[in-house]
């Protein structure tokens, strides 16, 4: 299963990061973005389903 990170811009658009393999990792990396960019992150599966929000 792919885990697509991605993050909200200015515009409330959602813009693509990055795309994992395991889901604890992808968790951990939108996580430490998210607290240094000060940005809504969310993670998305390949199925377009939504799984977390950061």
């Amino acid at each position: 299963m792919t885990i697509n990170i991605e993050w909200q811009d200015q515009f409330g658009r959602w813009q693509h990061y990055q795309t994992k393999q395991n889901q604890a990792d992808a968790y951990r990396v939108a996580q430490r973005r998210a607290e240094s960019t000060g940005k809504r992150h969310r993670l998305v599966d390949d199925d377009g389903r939504l799984l977390d929000v950061i």
